[in-house]
This record gives C-alpha cells, structure tokens and sequence, in this order.
C-alpha cells in the first residue's frame, strides 16, 4: 500500500494548472479501493504511456491522473450532445452490463447490454437501426463489433481501455482495469457523476 499513497502524492500536480481537472482525495480513495488503477501483465502499443509502473509480480498499474484527465474530457464530450439519447453506452460483457443499464438510467442516455447485434448502426432496414452521436463502450476487445460499425458509421467512440487494449478506432481512451466488476462500476459512476 506504499507505493500506491507515493502514487497519490505524485499525481496531485497538473501540469496545465486547472483546478477543474484535479481530483477529490476521497475519489482518488474510491478508484483505488475498487482497483481501477491495476492493468494487466501485457501492454499494448498505444498503452503505454499512461503505465505508471509495474508490481512484483508483473502486472502494470495504471496512472490514475491520466484516467482523471481522460474521464473528464469524455464526460465532456457527452455533455456537449444536447439529447442525451444520442449516447449509446455498450456493454458484452457481463460484469459491464449492469453499470452501462444504471449510466443510461442515471443520465438519460440509451444502452446496449448484452450481444451486440451486428447491423446496429449500419443496416437500416434492422428493426433496432440506432444513429448515435457517441458510442461508449466497456472494452474495445469483447465490444468488437460496435465498434467496428462505429467506425463505419463515422461515430466517435469512449472507450475504457485496460493495458493491453487494442486501440484502433478508439476516440477517448480512458485507461482503467476494465476486468473487474466493482472497477467498472466505479468508472461508470464517475463518469455518470462528472
């Protein structure tokens, strides 16, 4: 637990200065206690920089300032869109399910729990055809396939990237361990909060 209270008082200080940007101490608690902040053992290119270190045994512990910075840009961006059903927040996998239902209760906005079915956001004739503004999704790996048709249908794209995350495609990358339940949990939260 060390190196996690030298992790804190480092990030403390911007260097843009702002003070919007700047963490609660009592936020910084709830990330760590519901281990948003640990990675993987892999990295992927694009991961990289926003690794902070790495413990005994292997696994990457992410930056939870860059985490802090991206989730206020994302939530920013989602605050931008004047209707809040022109957010679809998008979850395959199980433990993400629950969180992206009570963001789309919390904030008005739409969601897909569940598999994703293909044609979505591409095929019109489909009965659940949808046009969002923004897509959220869970994790680029297991949430693929929205993906890939955002990017045919040109609609940005939020996505909670562990360590090893593929990035391509990927507007806003918001570095947290996307594996575990309370961590996106959490996540949703303050992104629902901010």
């Amino acid at each position: 637990s060390n190196s996690f209270c030298t992790l804190l008082g480092t990030m403390t200080s911007l260097p843009s200065g702002s003070k919007v940007l700047h963490a609660t101490e009592a936020d910084m608690q709830r990330m760590l206690a519901s281990h948003v902040q640990l990675g993987t053992k892999n990295v992927s290119n694009g991961m990289k920089k926003y690794v902070y270190s790495r413990t005994k045994d292997g696994v990457n512990v992410l930056n939870l300032h860059a985490t802090w910075e991206k989730l206020i840009l994302a939530a920013r961006i989602i605050v931008a869109i004047e209707n809040p059903q022109d957010v679809i927040a998008c979850s395959v996998r199980q433990f993400g399910q629950r969180a992206v239902l009570k963001f789309a209760q919390n904030t008005g906005t739409q969601y897909l729990g569940g598999r994703f079915i293909p044609g979505t956001f591409t095929n019109q004739v489909q009965a659940k055809f949808q046009q969002p503004r923004v897509l959220i999704v869970t994790d680029p790996r297991t949430d693929h396939q929205a993906l890939n048709e955002a990017r045919l249908a040109n609609i940005p794209v939020i996505a909670f990237c562990d360590t090893d995350a593929p990035l391509n495609f990927v507007d806003v990358a918001i570095p947290c361990n996307n594996r575990g339940r309370h961590s996106i949990g959490m996540m949703y939260w303050l992104l629902a909060r901010e």
